[in-house]
């Protein structure tokens, strides 16, 4: 196969670092937001993966993706090496001229912390399974993959790790392609068996239903229990790479890929139209080079099959030219890819730098990942029925048993709307400690053009009086007949009070507001906001984690609000929001309100240290937290 054909003529989208004005504008396109979390066994390389992401931001140097491990920001998650705590960042994406925003949510792949990765999914509507190309399906991939359904949230998938198929286990294109196709089939064995396990149940739940109600049933009857399974459409439940609901990829080298950028590529070299590429570039296919036609039966036929041909053999022909030091065939390879190499990166020793500077240009991994999120994971407004029920019930209640009103708020949840009108409800799955010396109204912030221009005024005033000071002494002490030279001191040689303002002190100055102590912390909220508007300074009733409608809501008045005085009633409380925030991985951005759809920090809450329930408020006057 010939380097020609991978000359990549499509233009890539453009991902800047975006500022908080437009990050607050995205906030309001409730559509084009996308809420995800990455879910994988650990040391399967989703922190890595997150690096990736945040890099296309201009957040972090390429560069260091994989080794500054951002989002790790705990002290103890860098000495280990693993995540510990869930933590979100928000992302800016471009695509088709059109404008996202990503709230990616890391979250921990080691068992000990599966409470976290419980924390996450429930704030997002679709996640990344990431699966390493080596050790496959594990066992925290099966608990997320299960996580992910029970919360009824969409996954995509990422092999990672392809890399170490070539240069760890030496395989061939060949049987790299055979051990893809085997950890597809298992991750979709699993999907299997979470529906037919649903399918199953419901179906039981029916015939138990039918008993109980039938009066003429008699005797043992026998039920088919498969019945229902041929008559359910499943297909959309499973990963396919022709699905475009898949990605390999390898995060450390900065690459990653779905088939359909191959069938953009490929079609305008062999004239095949790109649906077709699409549907045949993974599965039981070859190339007829002669007839230029693709014809079904690889296996049979003893011929490679279409995506060793056109995919993997490159991308073995590029590391091998890499780690062999094989300057004629790179400056080949990089010439046909049309692609721009440092001096840097040609003459460094380490072939792993130049392998990260060729394949991030042709196969940027942000790119891949960020467009199958765009495209196949849904945004808020996508919420389905089931998943609303689950949040509004707690325990082993179901959402038939909950009293009307608070039923009624189901239709808040699915529109999803910022509207004045729409009811506020944000759901809050954790609460999470943050040195109180980071919090944005604790920062230095910097100082404006006039009050360095009263500061420098003054520190001169000061330094004129001092000095017509010491003249004055000089003189006394003249007249007295005393020498005090040494005793003067020299201009320029003022304390450090008389000093002009280094550009420190000019552009700098503690924030106004509250004054913490120096080991003091300060509790956030990690929540989501389902429906309304949230204001700071607003009014909002907080509803814990064992509130029951059923039994409070008879105690409160009718249209009654947070700011009216009311009853006290069992695991219900009020607050007043103080102040919201940008999640932004290490650091918050004070956020004014927050519309429905996004993800945020909040920091009124710190008087309850437990899981919260979001829901009832009995009409749409009163609002809940």
């Amino acid at each position: 196969m010939k380097w020609g054909f991978f000359f990549i003529t499509a233009h890539h989208s453009a991902m800047v670092l975006s500022s908080l004005d437009k990050t607050i504008g995205l906030q309001k396109k409730t559509a084009c937001i996308r809420n995800i979390c990455i879910l994988a066994h650990v040391d399967h390389g989703k922190t890595t993966l997150a690096d990736c992401l945040i890099s296309s931001n201009g957040i972090i140097s390429s560069r260091l993706a994989g080794k500054l491990r951002y989002l790790d920001s705990r002290e103890d998650e860098q000495i280990r090496g693993i995540t510990m705590k869930s933590s979100a960042i928000s992302l800016f994406f471009s695509k088709d001229d059109q404008e996202y925003l990503i709230n990616l949510i890391d979250s921990p792949g080691h068992v000990d912390f599966s409470s976290e990765v419980s924390t996450a999914v429930r704030l997002c509507d679709g996640c990344i399974i990431v699966v390493d190309a080596v050790e496959g399906v594990c066992s925290q991939t099966h608990a997320v993959l299960r996580q992910a359904w029970l919360e009824n949230i969409r996954p995509v998938l990422v092999i990672n790790k392809i890399d170490r198929l070539i240069l760890e286990l030496k395989l061939t294109p060949q049987e790299a392609y055979s051990h893809l196709k085997n950890i597809l089939e298992q991750v979709n064995a699993i999907t299997a068996t979470l529906f037919t396990s649903k399918v199953l149940e419901e179906r039981a739940e029916k015939e138990m239903e039918t008993r109980l109600t039938s009066s003429s049933a008699h005797g043992d009857q026998v039920y088919d229990w498969s019945a229902g399974l041929e008559f359910t459409d499943d297909s959309h439940l499973y990963f396919s790479p022709d699905q475009g609901n898949v990605i390999f990829a390898s995060a450390i080298d900065g690459w990653g890929f779905g088939i359909e950028h191959f069938a953009k590529l490929y079609s305008q070299k062999i004239g095949i139209k790109p649906s077709v590429l699409l549907k045949t570039l993974w599965g039981d296919y070859y190339l007829n080079t002669k007839t230029k036609k693709i014809v079904k039966g690889d296996q049979s036929k003893g011929k490679k099959p279409l995506f060793v041909q056109l995919v993997l053999d490159n991308i073995w022909s590029l590391y091998e030219a890499v780690t062999k030091r094989d300057k004629e065939k790179i400056d080949k390879i990089v010439s046909s890819l049309g692609l721009k190499i440092g001096a840097r990166e040609s003459r460094h020793t380490d072939p792993k730098v130049q392998l990260n500077a060729i394949c991030s240009q042709w196969l940027p991994i942000s790119e891949a990942v960020l467009s199958m999120v765009c495209n196949k994971l849904p945004s808020p407004l996508d919420i389905t029925a089931e998943r609303v029920e689950k949040l509004m019930c707690v325990g082993a209640k179901t959402f038939d048993s909950l009293p009307q009103e608070t039923q009624d708020l189901k239709d808040a949840f699915m529109k999803c709307s910022s509207e004045e009108t729409a009811p506020v409800i944000v759901f809050v799955s954790k609460m999470f400690a943050v040195d109180a010396k980071t919090l944005p109204q604790n920062k230095p912030r910097p100082l404006s053009q006039e009050e360095i221009a009263q500061r420098r005024e003054s520190v001169r005033r000061r330094h004129a009086e001092k000095l017509a000071a010491s003249q004055g002494q000089e003189s006394e002490h003249q007249g007295a007949g005393e020498n005090s030279t040494d005793q003067i001191p020299k201009t320029g040689e003022n304390s450090g009070d008389d000093q002009p303002p280094t550009n420190q002190m000019e552009t700098m100055t503690p924030a106004t507001g509250k004054v913490e102590s120096e080991n003091k912390e300060a509790f956030v909220a990690f929540a989501r906001v389902f429906s309304g508007v949230l204001k700071r300074g607003e009014k909002l009733f907080v509803l814990g984690p064992k509130y029951d409608p059923a039994e409070s809501l008879h105690r409160l008045p009718p249209a009654c609000s947070a700011a009216d005085d009311l009853p006290s009633v069992p695991h219900l409380t009020r607050c007043t929001l103080e102040d919201l925030y940008l999640l932004m991985g290490r650091g918050l951005e004070e956020l004014q309100e927050v519309p429905s759809g996004n993800v945020l920090g909040e920091s009124a809450l710190i008087f309850f240290f437990q899981s919260f329930r979001a829901i009832v408020c009995k009409t749409y006057k009163q609002k809940a937290v």
